[in-house]
């Protein structure tokens, strides 16, 4: 047994985990409590790494061969990797040649490791010659970019987590933290728990359960995020609370900042954001003091925290400008607890920007447009020049394929059949691209299913280099098993195309690219310090760092320049800022309106977010079925209200249309959002979602329906609000179907019930699991389930192979069939267990009873009592069995049922009778993803009046 100290490939929190492994098996993982980001903590993505890594899983998830595609739509057959490679180098080469270099795009990923990007952008800019390469960073972050460089003259964000621990003031707008960060939200609790006078404040349209931790609430309108941070700033100067001295030394351009928000009174703000004037005062008041801190040297320290609901915006910059303008106009940067700190999405979304990965950047944050800036980077590389002519971003990349312009795409490491927005345009894109080269771990991503080329790539527990967190430190990956199969090391796939490549645009001139792909750790160190190089007197100078003080010393933090003994923990303490003139910049971009509002044709704003204990595309956290407890199917959330007035019931398919696609969805009552807006969360994409809408059309997932419209300074689309319309869908024919099955089959089998789901007008696909304690991982049973509507039954094939795939074919199914109904019901048990258990069931066109059939068989409950009840097709579950409640802890498998129970019983303050709760269903003591929750369910959840009630559940 072996531990190898690692990185987590999740969000931009960039938690240490110490990975056990057994030969060339992963076996568990935990937190590193050495590493300065998380102390040992994870999160419920985190501590089941090691689950992902199960090798019965991964030879149903991953390409271990590269593979060739003969022809389009045909099955990929594997070919070797001298073959594969010379393929890609000859059809890229040809393609430069014959159309210019500018009719290649790279498509790479915020996941991938610095090393990595570094190869990528060099190959792109470098050796093709083309600025065609972008990041799905760019979907996530670069809108933070390009606040930073406009603001304070480069993109570095200024804080630190440990300045959680010294704010008066936390100001988090656009982000779920408690989601969506959940080990960071660990340290403001504990921050809060140590200094309970520390005010929080929460701007976000919906009441999430970040917003349950708020002193004060600002559920404003979608969109409007810009016109309520002008307002602020408004009022702070209306009532003497900016700091003048600081904007006169250290700032500029602050008077015709005070024009632009001159229109913005707290009655325009108020009316526009849908906030009160009260409101609206207390957030500038706590924002400009640092809390309930009262002028002067007694001004507090107030620390912004912002995510996803400022950058994906087509007003994105304005909004992260404006944010830290009103940082600079209140002396809010620079010193311990203060700043504008972007929480980056992606684990290396950061050392993407630093090494120039995006398609308007060069290496050590140059920017492409500065011609001295080229000529540094052309003079590193050892090329004539770095092309100036700006390269397409994420949207316009896949636009410029679509209309094909670009006829090869490179893509490493995404998945853009899932996550672009407008998904009709990105898969025309994907369909006439003369090549498409996907260089993936997974197979499973809806992309794959467009590439002519597929390339194995190594993933987690195997990579070997550096990822940078949101908080510019940067940690080494190490890899605690060998690449399994034929796969590679991203930067290795790249240099060794790049090679051949050269043999025809670069004949007889030195290899671009001397690394040594042999030796895995010296090729990729030497790929790292060529970019250390490169940093050399940059704002992000890290020339005093190297691979072997981060073995001896552990993470650190740039800039970390020659010489200096350690990193910088916050930034523009001094008060000097990296512009010409040394001073900080007050951006002058007004409010605007959302890029598609609501409407009369499009009455409703539609938002998207994360789940809890899911990630991205769900290609690594989709393999768990445990992970699907807290959120187990897709949904459409709306306000009751808005439910009633439309005659909605939970559970009722509604068809929702935007002005690019449709996509039917089950609809569920959720009071945190406002009338007239919805929520669905952004990982749902066509493999887990399918069908064909009302009007005929194939649907994909989410981003079927979301806007390509861009921000302007920083190429982000808006996917985070769609205007769209609601009908309700009317499927009179339902199928519920679902099974327990070995570990080894239980994805490939969601995989062929997933290519069923076209047949149906509405279809999903899911795993499911039991999700027993970690410790208890031998345990684990695994489960997929189907659930679909029609207008009429399929063909009698359909739910042949249906039953099949879920072992209902055997001779002992029990069965019932009403032809004329177009109803039948299988079912198949096991009765070698000391009591029988469903182990698998099909209810089609009637699907009343599956509430408490589904609790049988996920239960694992005794079924022997129930006799004909099981095939009855009456919807009434026996008194015994009561549907399943929702999942709230995922570590120890407890539901709200369990936890409204426990807490009819616990008495005293919210904190004693939390305690209590913990003390006897272990929820929230294992990761604490599930603690806000929790929190939020003690608030709301009284004791009993009497020990009768209680054991009543009234």
């Amino acid at each position: 047994m072996q531990e190898t100290r690692s990185t987590c490939p999740y969000c931009g929190v960039g938690c240490g985990v110490l990975i056990e492994s057994d030969g060339a098996r992963i076996t568990g993982v935990r937190g590193d409590p050495a590493h300065p980001a998380n102390h040992g903590r994870l999160c419920t993505k985190g501590s089941t790494l090691h689950l992902t890594a199960s090798p019965a899983l991964a030879q149903q998830t991953r390409r271990l061969q590269p593979a060739l595609r003969a022809t389009r739509g045909a099955a990929p057959q594997d070919v070797g990797w001298d073959a594969a490679l010379d393929l890609a180098a000859g059809r890229l080469a040809s393609i430069v040649q014959e159309h210019g270099p500018d009719a290649v795009g790279l498509y790479v990923s915020g996941q991938l490791l610095t090393e990595d990007y570094y190869v990528f952008n060099k190959l792109a800019k470098g050796l093709i010659g083309t600025n065609n390469i972008d990041t799905n960073s760019r979907l996530c972050m670069s809108s933070a970019v390009a606040g930073y460089k406009l603001t304070l003259g480069a993109d570095a964000p200024p804080a630190c987590y440990e300045d959680v621990d010294h704010a008066d003031c936390l100001f988090i707008a656009g982000s779920n933290a408690a989601w969506a960060h959940p080990v960071l939200t660990r340290r403001i609790e504990q921050a809060r728990a140590a200094r309970p006078q520390m005010k929080i404040i929460v701007a976000d349209p919906r009441r999430t359960d970040t917003a349950g931790m708020a002193d004060l609430f600002l559920p404003l309108r979608p969109g409007s995020d810009t016109l309520l941070f002008h307002g602020m700033l408004h009022i702070m100067e209306l009532e003497g609370w900016l700091d003048q001295a600081y904007i006169a030394r250290h700032t500029s351009g602050f008077a015709d900042l005070q024009a632009l928000v001159r229109e913005a009174t707290p009655e325009r703000v108020g009316e526009l954001c849908g906030l009160p004037r009260h409101d609206l005062f207390q957030a500038a008041q706590w924002f400009a003091l640092g809390g309930d801190a009262r002028g002067g040297a007694a001004r507090g320290a107030t620390l912004s925290l912002y995510c996803q609901g400022l950058n994906q915006s087509s007003n994105g910059t304005a909004k992260n400008a404006a944010l830290i303008g009103l940082h600079l106009a209140t002396g809010q940067i620079g010193r311990a607890g203060a700043g504008p700190f972007s929480l980056t999405g992606q684990p290396n979304a950061m050392g993407g920007r630093e090494v120039g990965g995006l398609a308007n950047l060069l290496s050590a944050h140059r920017d492409l447009a500065n011609p001295v800036h080229r000529a540094e980077v052309a003079a590193l590389w050892g090329v004539d020049a770095v092309p100036h002519r700006p390269g397409k971003t994420a949207v316009e990349m896949f636009e410029a394929a679509a209309e094909g312009e670009i006829r090869a795409l490179w893509i490493a490491c995404t998945n853009p059949a899932q996550s672009m927005p407008d998904q009709a345009l990105v898969r025309r894109a994907l369909q006439r691209a003369e090549f498409v080269i996907v260089q993936e771990a997974f197979a499973t991503t809806a992309t794959c299913a467009y590439a002519d080329l597929l390339l194995p790539a190594t993933t987690w527990g195997e990579k070997l280099g550096t990822v940078t967190n949101s908080e510019r430190r940067i940690s080494r990956v190490r890899p605690a098993v060998a690449a399994p199969g034929a796969a590679r090391h991203d930067w290795r796939i790249a240099v060794d195309c790049a090679r051949r490549m050269e043999a025809r645009l670069r004949p007889g001139r030195p290899s671009l690219f001397p690394y040594d792909t042999e030796d895995a750790a010296a090729g990729a160190q030497a790929i790292w310090n060529e970019h250390r190089e490169s940093t050399r007197g940059r704002d992000l100078d890290i020339t005093g760092l190297s691979w072997d003080l981060l073995d001896a010393q552990g993470p650190q933090q740039w800039p970390l320049p020659e010489g200096a003994a350690q990193g910088r923990a916050r930034l523009y303490e001094d008060g000097r800022f990296p512009t010409p003139d040394g001073r900080a910049r007050f951006a002058l971009l007004p409010w605007q309106p959302l890029a598609e509002p609501p409407d009369a044709h499009y009455p409703f704003s539609l938002t998207t977010g994360r789940l809890r204990d899911q990630w991205h595309g769900m290609s690594r956290t989709g393999q768990l079925g445990r992970l699907f407890g807290h959120a187990a199917e897709p949904c459409l959330q709306m306000h009751p209200r808005d439910m009633a007035e439309r005659g909605l019931r939970a559970g009722d398919l509604v068809q929702m249309s935007s002005r690019r696609g449709a996509l039917l969805v089950p609809v569920q009552p959720d009071d945190t959002l406002t009338p007239s807006q919805l929520f669905m969360a952004m990982h749902w994409g066509g493999e887990y979602l399918g069908g064909t809408s009302m009007g005929g059309t194939s649907m994909g997932g989410v981003n079927a329906l979301t806007t390509p419209a861009l921000c302007p300074g920083s190429k982000q689309p808006e996917l985070k609000h769609t205007a769209v319309k609601l009908q309700k869908a009317e499927l009179p024919w339902t199928l519920l179907a679902m099974a327990w099955l070995p570990e080894d089959r239980v994805l490939a089998v969601r995989e062929q019930l997933s290519a069923l789901m076209p047949h149906f007008g509405f279809a999903s696909c899911v795993p499911f699991g039991n999700a027993v304690p970690l410790q208890d991982a031998a345990r684990a049973r695994h489960g997929v389930l189907l659930r679909a509507a029609a207008h009429e039954a399929p063909g009698e094939a359909v739910l042949a192979r249906i039953e099949s795939l879920l072992g209902l074919d055997a001779a002992d199914t029990l069965r019932y069939t009403d032809r004329r109904r177009q109803h039948s019901r299988a079912l198949r048990l096991d009765r070698h267990s000391l009591s029988t258990t469903v182990e698998a069931l099909l209810l089609a066109g009637d699907t009343r009873a599956g509430s408490w059939l589904s609790t049988l068989l996920q239960d694992q409950m005794p079924a022997q009592d129930y006799g004909r009840l099981l095939l009855m097709p009456s919807g009434s579950a026996p008194l015994a069995i009561q549907p399943r409640a929702r999942q709230v802890c995922t570590c120890f498998d407890v539901d709200e049922t369990a936890i409204a129970g426990a807490l009819a019983r616990c008495e005293g303050s919210d904190d004693a009778r939390l305690a209590a709760l913990q003390g006897r269903l272990r929820c929230g003591t294992n990761c604490g993803s599930c603690l806000p929750e929790l929190k939020r369910l003690v608030r709301h959840i009284p004791l009993a009046k009497s020990q009768e009630t209680a054991e009543r559940g009234d």
